[in-house]
């Protein structure tokens, strides 16, 4: 824990607390000195190199407090994170920090945190639970559409003299037109594309089903109300189509040529064997986390929770928070997405709430049966968890382990493996019955969905995956790169 900062908690209704925080004046003298450091090599001082202005004289040009100013910019982040974990306690939303008078020397400097935090849960039957979980399996119909998607990715396109199916594969000329006047990338050459496929505005695909090679075809849309570029969003445009081959799509035999050419195996059935034990792999891993889950479902139906909807609210938008953020790392952008979700952000989070209900009860049982079984991780449990990031980072756990330490964020981590641990308790004590045959997992079951429906018996609110409306335009043709 740190030592930096010292805190008071006090309650408030609603799930929320306010954080009393005191930051130690040497801490504060500390960082007064970074910040005048660094305030130090932008001044031109006579008698000092550039950068070499020490801390005493650039405080006494720019003043105390003008410096303590910037400290605070600087630091405020780490001390409220030293505060929540000085405090215990898991946020939940965006605080609402409030900063006290600026200290004088030798003084701590004080600010508050008002934040939600996760709520508490009185817990029913937690250990025992019954569980619906099933096994895993590859059927044959799924061993059958892995096959067909390694077909239909060695696929070939060969030429035909015949009028274009739906199906086949066109390549084209067009130039579109609105109001007889083309507009500006609604020309393309050589563009590739499969009749029947949908990318392109309803009613395109179908008006050249019919055409043969040389072929010209006038094919008359309507742009969609919501399409992407405003200029043409609902209006008619005609495009000059000029078909110049037509291709058909030709899928490699089932047989062991295929399968060396797909995946290197000498014979169809060992494929086969590979897709059914790849398959097998990924639901075994897919039904270990439902089961997981619905544990943590069952036992939250059962226990009684109070999550205020600021609280439910404040958790959805962390969500979508966290899926713009995964998004940006990929590229996509937080406008690119709004784009394609056809929604605000605070439509994204309303439609979230469900899903982020359900998150703060299992978190909430999570911490409750932390305590009521006194899990704590051993210290070979923190040397273990550890040692992965040790090894990228060329060091070893204990040394990490001491940093963490020093720095106050090893309780997180510790924290943070109670909670795993819970969750490995209360699945090994479940007992896992087959779908539909027992009727104490079903009336477990119930519980969790009387709590998704948000009926008070016992817990007065619980939701399911939020669903999030989509929409999205259909594309013009476009030219080919």
């Amino acid at each position: 824990m740190s030592t930096t900062v010292t805190t008071t908690v006090t309650e408030l209704p609603e799930s929320r607390v306010r954080v009393e925080a005191q930051v130690a004046p040497a801490e504060v003298e500390r960082r007064i000195e970074q910040a005048a450091r660094k305030l130090g090599n932008q001044l031109k001082i006579p008698g000092f190199r550039k950068g070499k202005v020490p801390p005493p004289v650039v405080i006494g040009r720019l003043g105390r407090e003008y410096v303590l100013d910037e400290a605070l910019r600087a630091s405020l982040g780490a001390w409220y994170a030293d505060a929540l974990d000085a405090a215990g306690i898991a946020p939940v939303g965006e605080p609402d920090i409030n900063v006290g008078d600026l200290p004088d020397a030798g003084a701590p400097l004080a600010f508050s945190i008002e934040i939600g935090v996760r709520p508490s849960a009185k817990l029913g039957k937690y250990k025992g639970v019954s569980v619906e979980r099933r096994e895993p399996a590859a059927e044959e119909e799924a061993i059958d559409a892995e096959i067909e998607r390694l077909r239909d990715r060695l696929a070939t396109l060969e030429n035909v003299d015949r009028p274009a199916e739906s199906g086949d594969h066109i390549v084209m000329d067009y130039v579109g037109k609105v109001d007889g006047e083309p507009f500006e990338g609604g020309e393309g050459r050589d563009q590739l594309l499969e009749l029947g496929s949908g990318r392109l505005i309803a009613g395109f695909e179908e008006q050249l089903i019919g055409a043969a090679a040389g072929d010209e075809r006038l094919v008359e849309v309507s742009f969609p109300e919501d399409y992407g570029a405003e200029h043409l969003a609902g209006r008619p445009a005609t495009f000059d189509v000029r078909v110049t081959e037509v291709k058909v799509k030709r899928l490699p035999e089932l047989d062991d040529d295929f399968a060396s050419d797909a995946a290197g195996f000498d014979t169809l059935a060992e494929l086969r064997e590979d897709i059914a034990n790849r398959l097998r792999e990924y639901e075994a891993q897919t039904i270990e986390q439902e089961f997981e889950r619905d544990v943590l479902d069952a036992v939250a139906g059962g226990a009684e929770i109070e999550v205020p909807h600021k609280l439910i609210h404040a958790r959805a938008h962390e969500m979508v928070e966290e899926t713009i953020s995964s998004l940006s790392r990929q590229g996509i952008s937080k406008e690119m997405y709004l784009q394609i979700s056809g929604q605000t952000e605070e439509e994204l989070a309303q439609g979230a709430e469900e899903e982020a209900d359900r998150a703060l009860r299992r978190e909430a049982v999570i911490a409750a049966v932390v305590e009521a079984e006194g899990i704590e991780p051993s210290a070979e449990d923190v040397i273990e968890a550890l040692r992965p990031t040790a090894e990228r980072e060329k060091t070893t756990p204990e040394k990490l382990r001491d940093r963490l330490e020093g720095n106050g964020r090893l309780s997180r981590l510790r924290a943070e493996l109670a909670n795993r641990q819970a969750v490995e308790w209360l699945v090994k004590h479940a007992e896992a019955v087959a779908p539909g045959g027992a009727d104490a997992a079903r009336s477990t079951k119930a519980a969790g969905e009387k709590a998704a429906k948000g009926e008070k018996s016992p817990a007065k609110r619980a939701g399911d995956t939020g669903s999030k409306k989509k929409t999205g335009s259909k594309k013009a043709p476009k030219s080919a790169d």
